[in-house]
This record gives C-alpha cells, structure tokens and sequence, in this order.
C-alpha cells in the first residue's frame, strides 16, 4: 500500500490550526476532554477489527497478538483518562508556613499546549493512542506521526482520527523522514517519540533548538537474567520465549539475550527446546503455516537478523530456519555466545535470543552496571538476595520479576527509559502528567505590605538579620 504524504504546506497549516485551537482555549473545558476521550476509546473499539487487520497486513500480526497488547490497552487507557480526569486535573493546595497562610497558594495542572508524538512500526496503534489519550486529558492539541513502515496502520490511523474526533485539535500526518525533519522544524510545546537511539538524538537535537521539553522511549538492549540456582527453569523459559516471539522480536520491551550462569546454560536450553515444541507442535515448527507468526517488516530488516545469524560465533541451539519469501525469521536462540559477538552488538530487535554464560549472579550485574542502561532489566529468581542485589546495583527503566512483557496495562506505574534508553515517562496519569505543567500559583494581598517593609531599600542590619534567618537554622548531628 503506498501513502499519501501531507506536503510541507499542508503540516505548516496543521500546526497552525491546532496552534489556534489550542489558543481559543477550546480543549481546556473538562467535559470536551472527556467527550474527546469516549470518543477515542470508541474509535478503537468500534473498529477493533480493522485495526487487527491493519496489523496484519503489515507485520504479519495474529489476531491475538494485536489485540492483547495494543486493542485492550487502548479502550482501557482511554476510559480509565476519562474516568479520572477530575481526579488528574484537580489544583493541589501545598502546605505552607502560617504567615503565608492567606496567599492562596496552589498549583495547577496545565496543559503544556500544542503537542507532536512520532510513533514507531513495531507497536503503531498503541504507542500512539495512549499518549494521546494523556495529552487529550491534560487539555492538549495533538499531532501524530506514524511510520511509513506501517501503511495500512497509518492511512487507517488518518482517516480514524479524523472522524472520530476533533479535526481541530487533533490530527495525523502522514510521511517519511523530510516530512518528519519539518515536523521537528516547527516550535512545539512537547515532542513525544519512541523509536531507536539514533533518531533519538536527532530528535532531541532539534527539540533543544525551540527549548521544547521531549519525551524519549528509546529502547536498546534489555537483558534477561535467569538466576538458575533459585528458579524454575521451564516456566522461565516458556515466559521468556513467549515474550521474545511477540511481534518476532520487534519490539523496544523483547528480552534482547540472556545472562545465566554457565553450570545452568545447557538446562535451560534443554528447556528452550520443550517450550519451543509445545508453542509450535507443527510439521515445520515455528515456520508452518499454522503457527501465524509475525514476519519481519520489510527486506533489509530480514537481511540485517539474516546476516546476525550468519556471523555469529555461537551454537544455534534452537530454531535458526527461515523462508525469505514471507519474510519470516523462526524464534532462534543461540548458546555460548561471548560479549563481542555480533549479537551482542546494537538492539538485535528481532526474534534471536543469545545465551551469555557467565560464572555467577556477581558477574551478570557487574557487565548490566558496564552496559548502556536498559529499558527493561528482567530477573528470573525466587530469592529475595538477589532481588535486593538488582534492586539496590542496577539501573534501568523498569525492573521485571518472573516474567517479560509484562508492563502491559499496568498504568499504575510509570513507563520509560533512563539514560541510554531514554527519559520521560507514560501511561495511566503518567501519560497526563506527560503533558502537563505544574503550574505555580500565589496571590500576595495587598493587605500584607506592613510586612513587607523590611525587603524595600534602604537595607539595614536589622532588616538583614530578619531576612535571613534560614540561613542560620540549626543543623541537626547525623
């Protein structure tokens, strides 16, 4: 399917559109954004098998696998932001010293204005409805951005959002990187991206030119440890795996390898074998027909894990076979594999699974802590020790006991990365509060001036010594 990119001169008018619209004040009133937001949630609903199909048609997704991770969290996100919103966007009182007392002392929760998320292919529909279901609730204008890697996605996505909701104040545009390079031109007030590292910096490069805050969910290679002296292997595994084939692997939360120590490795590719077997019990495994897995995005993302595979210095222990034609790339996991293999390179972002053995518990968080900071660390282990030890030694976005993939709606807690996997967070209220400025707010009476006569000039000693009285708290002992 080919797309119909929006010109430069179409984007410029989008962004100014939305720009008035947002000034008008239009999507400041609560019960417009809890309108929009119902409206979203039934977008999604009520289209929730053109959707699947859109994700067939480009990733090759079974309807399962659309709709557990992307349909459900959709409806639910954007119910759950209209149910809340009074609770999200009600002003907070702080608690102030008595003197102060009369000053009105609030903060308010601001929309931070016109808005822009750049989405990826992997997960197109739900990276982009949920932080626009944050923006729509923090009383936002918004602009999406999909891939052209997703066609049927984007076109649909398009002509969705312009009916279900306001064409005013929000919108999709539709194009591929010089449109994406004008999109960053313009000023902004927020850029959400997910995406690879690369276009990350380029992002937050052109976001530091207007001073416009970004949120960066950059992925990057999330590590596995599997502790096998205080877990179950084949409940390891079969969590393991079954996260690792979702989508074959392309996605920013798929375990990227696995740090076991080497007395344990060949157990748990024994394991790997029997969980292989029960997910795919067909005459071709992974690759038959009957198995519906999803296939690689295009041609040169196939050639990339084609040509891991092919350099590897490690033992395919599980999988390895491929068909070219469907694009198609069999769940694959590779034993003894050392740190400079060329799949333990960049974000592999595809279904291969490299084994690293390593002696100990001791030596996986010492080469975690010398790594880029992951987006997801996920710990298999039954032992409060070493759940204290990644705890309390590593860092990472998010931190997984006992099983991948498992942030989905969990909107209590935030998700995003840190560091090398980026900054900011979302989903739930923290996709509100993505959007939103703690506005600060005092009122000084005018009834208050006898007291403010010791700041005006000229300065005295007495004034100094009653101004400065913080300074000379006393400092408590350790």
């Amino acid at each position: 399917m080919a797309l119909k990119f929006h010109s430069v001169e179409e984007i410029t008018k989008i962004h100014t559109r939305l720009t008035e619209t947002f000034q008008s004040g239009v999507t400041v009133p609560l019960a417009y954004r809890r309108k929009q937001l119902l409206q979203l949630a039934r977008l999604v609903q009520e289209n929730a098998e053109a959707i699947m199909g859109s994700l067939k048609a480009d990733l090759g997704r079974h309807r399962l696998e659309a709709a557990l991770p992307e349909v459900g969290p959709m409806v639910a996100g954007a119910l759950l932001s209209a149910q809340k919103l009074e609770e999200w966007t009600k002003p907070e009182k702080p608690e102030v010293e008595e003197w102060r007392s009369s000053w009105d002392t609030t903060i308010y929760k601001a929309p931070k204005g016109v808005v822009v998320n750049i989405t990826p292919w992997n997960y197109p529909w739900v990276i982009s409805i949920l932080p626009l279901a944050g923006a729509i609730a923090a009383g936002c204008t918004c602009v999406i951005k999909p891939s052209e890697h997703s066609p049927n996605v984007s076109q649909l996505m398009a002509d969705l959002v312009a009916r279900y909701l306001d064409p005013n104040a929000y919108a999709v545009i539709l194009g591929a990187i010089p449109e994406t390079t004008h999109i960053l031109s313009l000023k902004w007030d927020h850029i959400f991206y997910t995406g690879s590292t690369s276009v990350g910096r380029v992002v937050a490069a052109a976001a530091a030119k207007n001073i416009t805050p970004v949120t960066l969910e950059l992925g990057g290679k999330s590590p596995v440890v599997v502790d096998g002296d205080n877990t179950d292997l084949e409940i390891a595994a079969k969590r393991i795996l079954w996260g690792k084939q979702q989508n074959a692997g392309q996605i920013c939360v798929a375990p990227d390898h696995i740090y076991v120590a080497r007395k344990h490795q060949d157990a748990l590719v024994a394991a790997f074998k029997k969980v292989y077997a029960d997910f795919w019990p067909h005459s071709k495994g992974a690759l038959d027909s009957a198995s519906e897995i999803s296939h690689m995005v295009n041609d040169s993302h196939y050639k990339r894990i084609q040509g891991l595979l092919s350099n590897t210095k490690g033992s395919i222990a599980v999988g390895g076979g491929s068909t070219g034609e469907i694009l198609r790339i069999e769940p694959t996991i590779v034993k003894d594999v050392g740190l400079q293999d060329p799949l333990m390179g960049e974000e592999i972002f595809g279904p291969v699974l490299p084994i690293v053995p390593v002696e100990d518990i001791e030596e996986a968080i010492t080469l975690i802590q010398r790594g880029p900071t992951p987006l997801v660390l996920y710990v298999f282990t039954d032992s409060e020790v070493t759940k204290h030890k990644f705890v309390h030694r590593t860092q990472s976005g998010q931190l997984i006991l006992n099983d991948t993939f498992a942030q989905l709606g969990v909107y209590e807690i935030p998700f995003g990365g840190q560091g090398d996997s980026g900054y900011g967070s979302y989903l739930g209220k923290h996709s509100f509060d993505a959007f939103t400025q703690r506005r600060g707010f005092i009122n000084v009476p005018l009834a208050a001036e006898p007291y403010m006569a010791f700041r005006y000039p000229p300065y005295t000693e007495e004034a100094f010594q009653a101004l400065t009285l913080q300074a000379q708290m006393k400092i408590p002992e350790a």
